[in-house]
């Protein structure tokens, strides 16, 4: 069985759903997490560090926002510490003051057979930050909204449409790699 390494149930739910009928596995385990700019580095420290407590096939994700005002390099996949330590709303109001509110949403999932063999899988997503909307309160889905679309990532997911986001995105490209392997 296929063990997903996260604490997030959200993000767990998420994952089971759309790799279905693959049977998914939530493994939650403290690993330490490098704080880097790279998020392919970050998941296959990760990865590394879980063979260490689990023997079998595994997968991790890291998403990122980049925003345009900094040069689509930040915050990248340190989102999650800027929304614990501003908030959404805080992020929306620093693009807007910057008068840039172009962004990019990316999550990549790493896949493990082994410690020497990782498979990553990208989802990536262009669109603008907004004032947050949604009951989907989960990390930058209130405030982002994909190009050509009119709803943020958290009101498409409040309507159970995961497939419409980078995670979704990289989840159905894990899938298509697991049915042909």
């Amino acid at each position: 069985m296929l063990k997903f390494i996260t604490g997030n149930k959200t993000k767990f739910n998420e994952v089971q759903a759309a790799l279905a009928p693959i049977k998914v596995e939530q493994i939650n385990i403290d690993l330490h997490e490098i704080q880097e700019v790279d998020p392919k580095k970050i998941i296959e420290h990760k990865l590394k560090e879980a063979f260490n407590h689990y023997k079998g096939e595994f997968i991790i994700d890291d998403s990122s926002l980049f925003l345009s005002c900094f040069n689509y390099k930040l915050p990248g996949p340190l989102i999650k510490w800027f929304n614990d330590s501003i908030g959404t709303k805080k992020i929306y109001e620093m693009c807007k003051k910057m008068g840039d509110q172009k962004a990019r949403a990316t999550t990549f999932i790493g896949y493990a057979k082994s410690p020497k063999e990782i498979e990553f899988f990208e989802g990536t997503m262009n669109g603008k930050i907004i004032k947050p909307k949604g009951k989907y309160n989960f990390g930058y889905d209130p405030i982002f909204v994909p190009n050509g679309k009119k709803e943020t990532l958290s009101q498409m997911k409040a309507s159970g449409n995961f497939f419409s986001s980078p995670r979704g995105l990289a989840v159905l490209k894990l899938k298509k790699y697991l049915s042909v392997k």
